[in-house]
């Protein structure tokens, strides 16, 4: 029995939403599918707009109770960083989750992580650390993105890049004008690829 896969992430700006678009391609190229959600948003969209956030897209569904969740056996989390670590929006859904905490409903299920920040320094590597005791709490199986299939990009340095054995990751800019650049976006697909493998190696049945 195959495996089921979410991706679900926030994406203020649509870094993270390319992200998230680049793993669920490697999924399904990996044989796999998979179901998209966006996390609810808490700004204002007067504040918003004075933020030039991109606009929702209206295509991918947005989950406002993390019961959703319970039916699939492995998450793709898509995290922009704020100061190293959950911007406020992830915080705000991952504080619904006390339910699943209390039943073990997430117990033994299998997540992956994929990280935007603005500069260099910005912590995408602290954000993945700062998500391990979610992901513990949980009980998630944490599966990082590693260097198997993945060492020639991630030892790369002919360009600045996002992106470590943590997940998959790109930089915005500090104004956001920077957009996921193609050994980024590989990187992504890389990642919902060998997720997938991963997560189907396990008997569903």
């Amino acid at each position: 029995m195959a495996p089921k896969i979410a991706i679900v992430f926030y994406s203020m700006y649509g870094h993270i939403k390319q992200l998230a678009m680049a793993e669920a391609k490697g999924i399904k190229e990996a044989g796999g599918s998979v179901d998209m959600y966006q996390i609810p948003e808490t700004l204002p969209a007067e504040v918003l707009q004075k933020m030039y956030a991109a606009p929702k897209d209206t295509s991918i569904a947005t989950i406002e109770d993390p019961k959703v969740l319970e039916q699939y056996d492995g998450v793709l989390f898509g995290i922009p960083t704020r100061y190293g670590n959950f911007p406020a929006q992830w915080k705000a859904f991952l504080d619904k989750t006390g339910g699943q905490w209390q039943s073990g409903a997430f117990w033994g299920k299998y997540a992956g992580l994929f990280i935007s920040t603005g500069t260099q320094g910005g912590g995408q590597e602290s954000t993945a650390i700062a998500a391990m005791s979610t992901l513990v709490h949980h009980g998630f199986i944490y599966v990082p993105l590693g260097y198997k299939t993945t060492f020639a990009l991630l030892a790369d340095l002919s360009e600045v890049r996002g992106g470590s054995p943590w997940g998959a990751g790109t930089f915005s800019g500090g104004d956001g004008s920077r957009q996921p650049s193609a050994k980024e976006l590989e990187l992504a697909e890389k990642q919902g690829h060998a997720f997938y493998q991963a997560v189907a190696k396990v008997n569903f049945a």
